[in-house]
């Protein structure tokens, strides 16, 4: 099979290319800066990969012609206010592309929706999409997903930062409402099962693990398996901006991916229809055991994506990440620079025999206050 894979550098693309090539699919891998996309990694895989060049935003695109099938996964949520009208722009110049190709199947990823009430601008995009793609000659098929989880999701990291920073938590009574988590390998084996799969063509799936649980729940169990005590206090008074702002600033996340998850939890996102269960049979984990299997990850140094691979500007080889251990649990960073003065020797010098016996530059006395209290 012949795959064009687009946001192959993304959280979800660089786990369903692995997949793929090891399947032995040949796979075009549609990015914007190849240099971004770790293919050395892949080479000694069954399939072949082949890096196609190319901005989604910039028609007309040019789409190898010799495909099968084709993975939507582009997401522009952090891209700002306009992210909205840079996802229409960026399906319909997909739609218009994949029709010149000899593609069977478009598979596309979106987000549950909630049943009736207002949708929030991240969920509304994401429908927007789902009805520009329907609309090519090329059979779609959709995936709708509720919060993913996984080693390196925004989803789990952003659970493990709240929990593990802080003791005792605020959270706005939006938070006692219903989502069904889902592990992203189940994800994953979903994206390849329903592959030239006649039955799923023009259809819509909804996604979900074996729970429903609330999003409180969520920040519970995490802190049981942790083994963390922490107290969850419901508050009337958070608004969707207060709630973004908290995230923004306890989590690593960046404010407009904060705000369109907060924008999203404000409603019950769980499968009102479990079709693709019997079509594309596997066990669903639940989100205790996707927790466990994501620790597992994080320990062995083998996170093989995270949410932000495709959102990050800078330059710096994938090959150099991987390399870069990731931190056990959630951490506090405080960076400052300063020029040297005597050279780069006697700047270590002086920084490694900070602290002990010789004490540190400036609050000593609060330095042993926290040195006694540990």
């Amino acid at each position: 099979m012949k795959v064009l894979l687009t946001g192959a550098n993304g959280y979800i693309g660089l786990r369903l290319l692995a997949e793929l090539l090891a399947a032995g699919h040949d796979v075009f891998a549609a990015v914007r800066d190849p240099r971004r996309l770790p293919v050395a990694e892949f080479e000694k895989m069954p399939g072949r990969i082949q890096t196609v060049e190319l901005d989604l935003l910039e028609g007309p695109l040019p789409f190898p012609k010799d495909v099968d099938v084709a993975y939507y996964l582009v997401h522009s949520m952090g891209s700002g206010r306009d992210f909205a009208k840079r996802e229409e722009d960026v399906a319909r110049n997909f739609a218009a592309a994949i029709e010149r190709t000899d593609c069977r199947q478009v598979i596309f990823l979106g987000g549950l929706l909630p049943e009736g009430g207002r949708l929030s601008p991240h969920l509304r995009s994401r429908q927007r999409v789902e009805e520009l793609l329907s609309r090519s000659a090329v059979p779609l098929t959709t995936l709708r997903a509720s919060i993913i989880v996984g080693s390196g999701s925004a989803s789990f990291e952003i659970i493990r930062d709240l929990v593990e920073k802080l003791p005792v938590m605020l959270t706005p009574r939006w938070t006692r409402n219903l989502c069904q988590p889902i592990a992203i390998r189940n994800v994953i084996g979903y994206l390849l099962g329903v592959a030239l799969m006649p039955q799923t063509f023009g259809r819509v799936f909804e996604i979900g693990g074996p729970e429903r649980l609330s999003y409180e729940t969520l920040l519970r169990q995490y802190a049981r398996i942790r083994g963390l005590q922490r107290t969850i206090i419901s508050v009337p008074f958070l608004s969707l901006r207060l709630s973004s702002l908290w995230l923004f600033f306890v989590t690593n996340t960046s404010f407009p991916i904060a705000r369109a998850l907060v924008d999203s939890m404000t409603h019950e996102t769980v499968c009102r229809d479990n079709a693709l269960t019997k079509l594309v049979p596997q066990v669903l984990l639940t989100y205790s055991e996707a927790i466990e299997k994501a620790f597992a990850r994080i320990a062995q140094n083998r996170v093989p994506s995270s949410w932000f691979d495709a959102l990050a500007s800078g330059r710096l080889s994938p090959q150099l990440w991987r390399s870069i251990h990731v931190p056990e649990h959630g951490v506090l960073r405080d960076q400052r620079k300063q020029p040297l003065r005597r050279g780069r020797e006697a700047a270590l010098d002086a920084i490694w025999i900070l602290g002990g016996q010789s004490g540190w530059p400036s609050m000593n006395w609060a330095w042993r206050l926290r040195g006694a209290l540990d």
